[in-house]
């Protein structure tokens, strides 16, 4: 029986799954920050350059801040910051020097881990971004295996980018990233021996989602089988599309005979605090998910079904549901099986729906398809099909994105943007609008404390002082009685 570790997937994945990136922010992050360090979390899932455009755009909050505020409370528990590639806030793919500058930059102010998940599951592609982040400074890199369904994503695929990975010096350890919640406890019987006979000593992790309710099982399955930790959410940010409960999880573990190597006692306060925060804010929480076989097909994330449906009942065919979940297989086939997971979840699902709703099968191509073929996301798995290679090509919209400039390289963009910037700004201006910076900026530092059982009555106070019909407020509660007059 092994003895497991957790890495917590909370301030991360679960706050993107259930709360669109939205539900947290400083002051909810730093409030928990003792207690998840206390914990002794293998690694904590913390960031992402979307959590940073999120975090200036709608929450006018500096990231830099938040990471170095948290990693001066978690020094013993390394912050995981997730990468996609050559790609840093914006979908633009940066150069190396600049990809090299953002991983510098993210390792000074305090991330520890990087964790590296190629959209097309590019295992040569992560070994050279995994060389960039150990030359910046990174500590530690952990190379993902992103699972998906298809014909070519068999066993030898994940066992062949699983060797090749695994040679890498600068790559550490390796995690499967199931972000569709397809791997069944059946599948990893087979697929985890295969990775674990190419990755010699080094640890094996497992990150999946609960959509489709095959999440937990295949955990114990991978616990069985000799993974190092699983990674969980904690509370009402876990379940639903999100990750499975650590809790759970942990009363799991142990009833099959595993040891898992955490305090108990503070991931039980983490879970009841992301409870709480939950319910305080109005925020959906997860729930446990029923197997349904149709999302084998289609394999959107649970959020995106909904847009789907609702864009055919604003078009009036909500009867066409069917006829564009069966084109979107067709699509991804020709398209060389992109992994359903953003950006290419929304691509695929656009272009399924001009298909089946428009004259004629790629009489409309949107601009993300387009970029796709021309490889600005990457090398797709296998060559797109001719035909449809053909009319992406003979498009006058083609030609027009294919003159599109590339982002500049760093010494233009310091001239353009400023050269006395600090890293961490020069960082925001290179990839995000200036006014979305300078409203971050006049914002000035973010709130540090939060408590999620004020909310109500703050929320109250606020509601009162907005009215113009009341001169007067009295309070009660047991022993305590307070009456203000104006």
């Amino acid at each position: 029986m092994a003895n497991l570790q957790i890495v917590e997937t909370s301030l991360r994945d679960g706050n993107q799954c259930l709360w669109g990136a939205l539900g947290i922010d400083t002051a909810r992050t730093l409030t928990i920050a003792p207690v998840m360090e206390r914990a002794g979390y293998r690694a904590i899932d913390f960031t992402t350059s979307t959590h940073m455009g999120v975090a200036v755009r709608y929450k006018q909050q500096d990231p830099w801040e938040r990471i170095r505020e948290m990693a001066r409370i978690c020094r013993t528990t390394p912050l995981q910051f997730l990468s996609t590639g050559f790609r840093f806030i914006a979908w633009e793919t940066a150069s190396p020097e600049f990809m090299e500058l953002a991983f510098r930059t993210l390792a000074t102010n305090g991330i520890r881990r990087f964790a590296l998940a190629d959209p097309n599951n590019d295992a040569v592609s992560n070994v050279e971004v995994a060389k960039l982040v150990k030359r910046a400074g990174g500590e530690q890199v952990i190379g993902a295996l992103v699972f998906t369904l298809s014909p070519i994503h068999d066993d030898a695929h994940y066992a062949e980018a699983a060797r090749i990975m695994a040679a890498s010096p600068d790559i550490g350890s390796l995690y499967i990233k199931d972000p569709g919640g397809l791997l069944s406890a059946k599948r990893a019987s087979t697929l985890i021996p295969a990775i674990m006979a190419q990755i010699g000593d080094k640890p094996l992790e497992l990150h999946n989602h609960c959509t489709t309710g095959l999440a937990e099982p295949s955990c114990l399955e991978a616990a069985d089988l000799g993974v190092a930790a699983v990674q969980c959410a904690s509370g009402g940010a876990a379940d639903g599309t999100s990750n499975p409960p650590i809790m759970r999880m942990i009363a799991n573990l142990k009833a099959m005979g595993h040891s898992v190597d955490i305090d108990e006692e503070a991931a039980q306060e983490v879970a009841d605090y992301f409870t709480a925060m939950a319910e305080a804010e109005g925020l959906p929480t997860g729930r446990p998910m029923h197997f349904d076989a149709a999302y084998l097909r289609h394999q959107l994330p649970g959020g995106m079904v909904g847009t789907m449906r609702r864009h055919l009942a604003d078009h009036g065919v909500p009867e066409l549901e069917s006829k564009v979940i069966d084109e979107m297989g067709h699509v991804r086939e020709e398209l060389g099986w992109p992994i359903v997971m953003t950006p290419f979840a929304q691509m695929l699902q656009t272009q399924a729906m001009l298909n089946v709703t428009g004259k004629e099968r790629y009489g409309v191509i949107p601009d993300e398809i387009i970029r796709y073929a021309l490889g600005r996301f990457g090398r797709p798995n296998v060559p797109i099909a001719p035909e449809v290679m053909d009319r992406i090509m003979a498009n006058p919209r083609t030609k027009e994105l294919e003159a599109e400039p590339g982002m500049a390289e760093l010494s233009d963009l310091r001239k353009r943007i400023g050269t006395n910037l600090s890293d961490e700004e020069f960082l925001l201006r290179a990839t995000m609008p200036a006014n979305l910076v300078d409203a971050m900026q006049k914002a000035g530092p973010a709130p540090r404390e939060y408590d999620p059982s004020s909310v109500a009555v703050m929320n109250l106070l606020r509601d009162v002082l907005r009215r113009a019909d009341i001169d007067g407020i009295g309070i009660e509660k047991e022993d305590f009685k307070l009456e203000l007059e104006a």
